[in-house]
């Protein structure tokens, strides 16, 4: 299509987009797309394809694309007013009407709600608060935290250092000395194919239990998870999981914070995925979910235990030292209160327990018998198949042949169809919006076998 605009030269000389091959995108060697509208599941771009996003942005846009009431709740709050900081006591209608709504939904131990901007931002967050508690407790060695291989936590120093996906650790200098990881609750990789799910869970909490004991229980402070492994596979947790970790983190007194940036606010089936494995977190991370992407925003939900220490500590030491210039703004709190009414209102959180199963079982049926699919597996509105080179010995491709990414491209180009291929593995993932239709998620399955006759025959 022919044009009298620079916007695609301005792109390659001037955009620096995350998560890409630089020296590749800037030569023209990757595609480029300038996506300028969406309703529904769909997204638009400038070259007028209309794309059926099973991917909602990356875990996102939960209630969809093209929703009025958040763009009119944007527009409304903007004009009467775009910013004011919640320093020192300050707030809006908005922020504090967000807060109590997030905490209406939460679970009951929940107290409080620090607004930020991101999901990497309240782990920043999460972590400094956790650091201040124990120094308020009088424990200055009880820093280290616990997270998970394959997890994904951010892109920032600490989070990324939380993160447990080699892209993010390389040539970053990271992980950083006070984060530790422990295996990954992900079945399909056991260490000995033989194993039931309760063994190997049992296995995943003994080697915590053994971790624990080698660093000391004196110098952990806390223990983050996603209820469901998100970037790393999108892996639901093997039976008893959870239960079985959070026995190890009470019995030496270590906090949980359950990462809920993907499975908050409806994903899995249920408000919180907290709520789903019966997780009783200390903080809980919330983002994405919260505005459904329409604007920046993210939270810490604290309970009730850690903000009584915090109470303590500023009582001792003075008012707390952190904060963000747009901690709760207006305009994204404007967007997740108008977000979580329409949530409610169109019955979201149901339809992605519904229409979520079907799309696991519609996708296990067309090709949980291929000689190469080695799982399809999900839980709520997260679906993945992972490609495997021979399914008896779960032999993985080589990964210079790339098979994930290829899979993602035939899906795109035959049927306009957007999945992503997950890093780490031949996996292919879906978490569509939560507003899916049971035809829509037949067209997403369809189409994921044809890209897989094509790819691998």
């Amino acid at each position: 299509m022919l044009r009298n605009d620079q916007l695609e030269q301005w792109d390659r000389e001037s955009f620096f987009h995350p998560s890409t091959h630089l020296a590749q995108f800037a030569r023209g060697e990757l595609p480029q797309r300038v996506v300028t509208g969406g309703s529904g599941v769909f997204i638009e771009d400038r070259d007028g394809n209309r794309l059926l996003d099973a991917f909602a942005g990356l875990y996102c846009v939960n209630v969809g694309y093209g929703r009025p009431e958040i763009a009119d709740a944007i527009a409304a709050q903007a004009k009467e007013l775009a910013y004011y900081h919640s320093y020192v006591g300050h707030g809006t209608e908005a922020s504090i009407t967000l807060a109590h709504m997030v905490l209406e939904r939460a679970p009951a131990n929940m107290s409080k709600v620090y607004f930020g901007l991101g999901g990497s931002d309240a782990n920043e967050t999460n972590v400094k608060l956790v650091w201040y508690y124990n120094n308020i407790l009088g424990r200055p060695e009880k820093k280290k935290i616990i997270s998970r291989w394959r997890g994904y936590h951010g892109s920032g120093l600490m989070t990324g250092s939380l993160t447990g996906l080699e892209l993010f650790h390389k040539k970053f200098d990271l992980p950083l000395a006070q984060v530790i990881h422990t295996e990954a609750p992900y079945y399909y990789r056991r260490p000995n194919a033989a194993m039931s799910e309760e063994a190997f869970t049992a296995h995943c909490a003994a080697e915590l239990e053994e971790l624990i004991e080698r660093e000391g229980p004196d110098t952990i402070a806390a223990f983050i998870g996603e209820p469901v492994l998100g970037t790393g596979g999108i892996v639901p947790p093997p039976k008893g999981y959870w239960e079985a970790i959070q026995k190890v983190l009470k019995k030496h007194d270590i906090l949980l914070i359950a990462d809920e940036v993907v499975t908050g606010f409806g994903r899995l089936g249920t408000m919180f995925g907290s709520a789903h494995y019966g997780i009783e977190p200390d903080i809980i991370t919330i983002a994405k979910g919260l505005t459904s992407a329409y604007a920046p925003l993210s939270g810490s939900i604290l309970s009730e235990k850690v903000w009584k220490v915090l109470e303590q500590g500023t009582d001792e030491f003075g008012a707390i030292g952190h904060g963000w210039t747009y901690s709760a703004h207006p305009i994204g709190a404007a967007a997740g209160v108008a977000n979580l009414k329409l949530i409610d209102e169109l019955g979201l959180v149901a339809n992605a327990g519904e229409t979520g199963a079907y799309l696991n079982a519609q996708m296990a049926a067309a090709l949980a018998d291929h000689p190469n699919v080695g799982e399809v597996r999900g839980e709520g509105m997260l679906c993945a198949v992972e490609f495997v080179e021979d399914r008896e010995t779960r032999k993985p491709f080589d990964a210079s042949r790339k098979i994930g990414p290829a899979l993602a491209a035939a899906l795109l180009a035959q049927d306009k169809v957007i999945g992503r291929a997950m890093p780490q593995g031949d996996i292919l993932g879906f978490a569509p919006p939560l507003c899916l239709s049971r035809a829509e998620a037949d067209t997403v399955v369809a189409a994921t076998q044809r890209a897989v006759k094509t790819v691998l025959g």
